[in-house]
């Protein structure tokens, strides 16, 4: 008995010291702020029911969208490379394709509106003092401009991968790929960084990433971080918050507020698990093994101590 109380107190002890080094600690080292469940209560609901087959026409003509943006799935490439692109607005306007199935639509029907309302950067982009945000707001092609907002909204949902089909990897790099590296998965925020078989292949490439970065730095007043390691330093409760509204934590920051859905946000978070600790899943699988091999050399070890000193007792 003695032995199985010793054990149930180093188990205790330890149990606690972790707890004060990982979960305390960090409830200490960072504000905390409660989540608002992706409900953006802020922005107003949408109202009509869209169509699809006019919010394409929309689209794809009198809202001017692929004057900036590609839509890949629907054979719309980008007007100009990520680098001019973000030489012109500070950052590379995103592909529109999985857009309906990343950002709430609530968000999206705002952002086609009033994208520095919607994005919650007002403070940096204000039009009463002549500072216009990179997107041009929709303000209607002469019709119902609610009806004509929803029908975008629909014809962005309805060509977007089904929530089963949205993958990590699309989900980060369209909600945080085009401000963020993430150097552990080779993400650069031009795109994946190839493998080259020559070096000033590399170098070129480099080259072209600092460009774009130096054009970052200029709109957001900094580089963005890497976020290679952003789920273990700062843990799922401090990114899932930070997306919903950077704001709550950083009062008068650059970063927009993204606007993604529960279920991207998910998404972004299994990215970086993934990027952060690559080997996760191989070893919560060992430590399982481990774990019952505890168990068991324990038992042994209590009935082989027990058979040793038997006489003695």
């Amino acid at each position: 008995m003695k032995e199985l109380l010793i054990l149930v107190v180093v188990t205790i002890f330890t149990l606690a010291t972790y707890y004060l080094v990982e979960p305390f600690a960090h409830s200490q080292m960072h504000k905390h702020v409660e989540s608002e469940h992706f409900a953006y209560n802020d922005l107003p609901k949408l109202t009509a029911t869209g169509d699809a087959t006019r919010g394409a026409e929309l689209v794809m003509g009198g809202a001017g969208c692929t004057g900036c943006h590609s839509i890949d799935v629907a054979g719309m490439p980008a007007p100009m490379d990520a680098v001019t692109a973000a030489a012109s607005y500070g950052v590379n306007p995103p592909d529109l394709s999985n857009a309906g199935a990343v950002y709430d639509a609530k968000f999206l029907a705002e952002l086609i509106k009033n994208p520095a309302h919607a994005l919650l950067v007002e403070h940096k982009f204000d039009m009463d003092k002549g500072q216009m945000h990179p997107m041009v707001a929709f303000y209607g092609t002469g019709g119902d401009l609610d009806q004509e907002v929803a029908d975008m909204v629909a014809y962005l949902q309805s060509i977007a991968v089904k929530p089963e089909e949205l993958t990590p990897a699309i989900a980060y790099e369209t909600v945080c790929g085009r401000c963020h590296a993430n150097h552990y998965a080779k993400w650069t925020q031009i795109g994946t960084t190839p493998t080259f078989k020559y070096e000033k292949e590399s170098l070129a490439f480099q080259i072209q990433v600092l460009e774009y970065q130096d054009s970052l730095v200029k709109y957001m007043g900094t580089l963005p971080p890497d976020l290679s390691i952003y789920i273990r330093s700062r843990g799922e409760h401090y990114i899932e918050t930070f997306m919903e509204n950077p704001q709550n934590y950083l009062k008068g920051t650059a970063m927009p507020r993204v606007g993604v859905n529960k279920h991207a946000a998910e998404q972004v978070i299994e990215y970086l698990k993934d990027s952060g600790d690559a080997k996760r899943h191989e070893r919560e699988e060992v430590g399982k093994y481990v774990m019952i091999f505890m168990v068991i050399f324990a038992i042994f070890a209590i009935l082989w101590k027990k058979q040793v000193w038997r006489d003695l007792h």
